[in-house]
């Protein structure tokens, strides 16, 4: 597929892309920055000063959530970036709590970065339980796709748990010509390209038939993000013969009542220093080429409801859209148990070391869901702000603060 009709500013936009990437690909300790927040997050220790608190809304169901308010008011209130956060706690069967600070409100749409990696993989495990879909998720993807490639030996389990040994997030300058003209020559970047010139399924066929150096034999290393989880996408996208956001709204949006959950692809605009997206669906750019690890947009109630689906067996109301097996399976540790870089990392959570039960899926905006199976709760924090001068903050206060806090209020009742 040709991209010489692309805008100089679109093509520019991937040596942007580039440079952003590079610049901390090797920076542990970059976590404000883009999608090596989530990298070194989850090496980062989970201590946190608990904030001030402050008079909220009364407490819901008989719990007192006044001292969680009062750390996310004192968050704002010391933040010379963050405008507004919210958040949402949910058991199996209601919400428990929601609050809103500063500008945001309830019915905000954010942009979720990898905090879309959850609500993927579900998606992809419940075309998995679909019978009438030839489709599996522990089969080599050629096995489902009209070709073979270097990569079609990996399975869809692999890709969507980082240990597919196709090189992740950590090796974007292998990727391909951020000047590139047509796709062999961008490669694995039309993972982010948001240009109608670029067609989801054909970047899919790319990816799987174009090795990267410092490959890995699957199942040998853990390197997150990336291409592997664009691939995945593409595989279920072929496999249903739809398109990937028809299969969001056929398996998770339809059945859970979703106002919005949609995909998109923004980061050639963000990393322009621009960006369309204006709270709407129809602002979203990359419709065409959704970014399945990273390109979700929605707002507290749905991802509530996508929460609880976790916490009770699979259901949205009377409907079950996932069974608990695969539920389950999300939860397996599979980062952890490989020979080079092993990190705690199920199938879109990542695995907490030091607090027994708790999963997470952080995004590079500072967005972060979590669930608790131990207590039987989830939580979900929005962001709105995408300059990511400071993204890794929300996702610390989370892990260290706000999930401690929210357990205490839990244990109390």
């Amino acid at each position: 597929m040709v991209l010489r009709a692309l805008p100089w500013l679109i093509r520019r936009s991937f040596f942007a892309l580039i440079v952003a990437l590079l610049a901390m690909a090797n920076s542990a300790s970059a976590a404000s920055s883009f999608f090596s927040a989530l990298l070194s997050q989850v090496q980062s220790l989970r201590v946190g000063v608990q904030g001030e608190t402050s008079n909220e809304q009364p407490p819901i169901a008989g719990l007192d959530f006044f001292e969680v308010d009062g750390a996310f008011q004192s968050f704002i209130d010391d933040s010379a970036v963050f405008d507004g956060i919210s958040y949402v706690v949910v058991d199996a069967k209601a919400t428990l709590h929601t609050e809103t600070f500063g500008d945001h409100t309830e019915d905000l749409v954010v942009m979720l970065a990898s905090t879309s990696k959850v609500p993927a993989v579900m998606t992809l495990l419940a075309l998995d339980e679909d019978s009438s879909v030839s489709f599996s998720v522990d089969q080599p993807v050629s096995t489902i796709l009209p070709y073979e490639g270097v990569y079609t030996d990996r399975t869809i389990v692999q890709m969507v748990s980082n240990t597919t040994g196709i090189p992740g997030l950590s090796a974007l300058n292998s990727y391909g010509n951020p000047f590139g003209q047509t796709l062999e020559d961008l490669n694995h970047l039309c993972t982010f390209a948001a240009s109608d010139f670029v067609e989801f399924e054909a970047c899919g066929q790319q990816l799987l038939t174009n090795e990267l150096a410092a490959s890995q034999p699957a199942g040998d290393s853990f390197d997150y993000g990336g291409s592997q989880w664009q691939a995945a996408g593409v595989t279920a996208s072929v496999a249903a013969n739809t398109t990937w956001n028809q299969l969001v709204d056929q398996y998770l949006g339809v059945p859970c009542g979703l106002e919005v959950f949609t995909f998109g692809n923004p980061w050639q605009e963000l990393n322009l220093g621009i960006s369309s997206f204006n709270g709407t669906v129809e602002s979203l750019p990359g419709q065409s080429n959704p970014h399945i690890g990273g390109g979700a947009i929605t707002n507290l109630a749905d991802y509530a409801k996508l929460l609880q689906v976790h916490l009770n067996g699979g259901f949205c109301g009377d409907q079950q859209v996932l069974s608990q097996a695969a539920l389950d399976r999300m939860r397996v540790d599979r980062g952890g148990t490989v020979s080079i870089n092993p990190t705690p990392y199920g199938m879109g959570w990542w695995i907490s070391s030091d607090n027994p039960g708790v999963y997470d899926d952080p995004g590079a905006f500072g967005a972060i869901s979590f669930i608790d199976v131990e207590r039987g709760i989830g939580g979900y924090i929005a962001i709105d702000d995408y300059s990511r001068e400071d993204a890794g903050a929300p996702v610390d206060l989370v892990r260290q603060t706000i999930i401690p806090l929210i357990q205490a209020v839990i244990d109390s009742r």
